[in-house]
């Protein structure tokens, strides 16, 4: 299993030098990548175009750009450029998002999330490969579209895959899944063996699973459960995220956080790679005092073990 760090989502390192900051860093302490949020600030794909000409060996991704927003050719073009930015070392993490956010706040229609996203998947992985795209569809309609950058062939795709539908799209037509509010028991149960089916039958290689969690080295774990529970309360509502924490069994989001001493992370971690994760995408809390500091010096320090996994 690969280590990689969330960004973007994190209130207190939200201006880009703040950004350029956490990569170089990453990079330095040898983590294998950096995935940043797509939220309601900085643009992810825009601002990973600038880490990847201020790091030299770290993967870059997005977890994820909305794609309801943004016509697949503008987001192909934005791909292709954050990919020749990095020397090709960058990863497009999409997803539709959530009614809440597509409807009730942008005004789309989020009838048919699936049906979507496979058209959108139909049109952008051509023109991630250079390919003439002519498509009749009922979304999107383009007769003749190409683009071409230099040194960049195609991009890597994953997608934000929870439900056994979007999963075997993802299967199907992406590289992988970006996971988020997604435990151990669901991973092994639900989200491998229906991701890992759909690529098997599309003839497609082993999906990546980038798994996303909360993470936190901490004594007092009651104390930053609560205090976690009161920021994370938005996921918990959320339809898709809800059955997912309903599977593993958990009452809210932060129950699916990995909050404890080094022991307890450790065997956590273990869990998820035994569960199937190729890469951990881990989102550090920063709860002051040096808290952020060290968790992400031990994560650092133990990602060696579990590169066999």
């Amino acid at each position: 299993m690969k280590f990689g760090v969330m960004t973007g989502a994190d209130l207190k390192r939200t201006a880009l030098e703040d950004l350029i900051e956490v990569a170089r860093h990453a990079e330095a302490a040898g983590f294998d990548s950096l995935w940043m949020a797509n939220i309601f600030g900085l643009d992810a794909i825009s601002t990973l175009t600038v880490l990847g000409r201020e790091t030299t060996r770290l993967e870059l991704g997005t977890a994820v750009t909305p794609t309801y927003p943004r016509h697949p050719t503008a987001l192909a073009q934005q791909a292709l450029t954050a990919a020749a930015a990095s020397a090709n070392r960058f990863v497009l993490g999409i997803g539709v998002s959530h009614r809440l956010v597509v409807e009730d706040m942008l005004g789309l229609d989020f009838a048919n999330p699936v049906r979507h996203l496979r058209e959108y998947l139909d049109v952008l992985r051509p023109l991630l490969r250079g390919e003439s795209v002519t498509h009749a569809g009922r979304d999107y309609r383009l007769k003749g579209v190409q683009l071409a950058v230099p040194g960049v062939h195609d991009v890597p795709v994953v997608v934000a895959a929870l439900g056994a539908r979007m999963l075997a799209l993802a299967g199907e037509l992406a590289d992988g899944t970006s996971t988020w509010m997604v435990g151990p028991r669901t991973l092994a149960d639900h989200i491998v063996p229906g991701l890992t089916a759909a690529a098997s039958a599309a003839g497609r290689p082993a999906p990546r699973v980038i798994v996303g969690l909360p993470i936190l080295l901490a004594n007092d774990v009651d104390t930053v459960r609560a205090r976690l529970a009161k920021g994370l309360a938005m996921y918990g509502r959320l339809p898709s995220y809800r059955a997912m924490l309903d599977r593993e069994g958990l009452a809210g989001p932060a129950d699916v956080a990995l909050l404890g001493d080094e022991a307890v992370l450790r065997a956590g971690l273990t869990r998820i790679a035994e569960a199937g994760a190729t890469d951990l995408n881990a989102s550090i809390l920063d709860l002051g005092e040096g808290s952020y500091e060290r968790t992400f010096e031990f994560l650092a320090s133990v990602r060696a073990e579990f590169r066999s996994s």
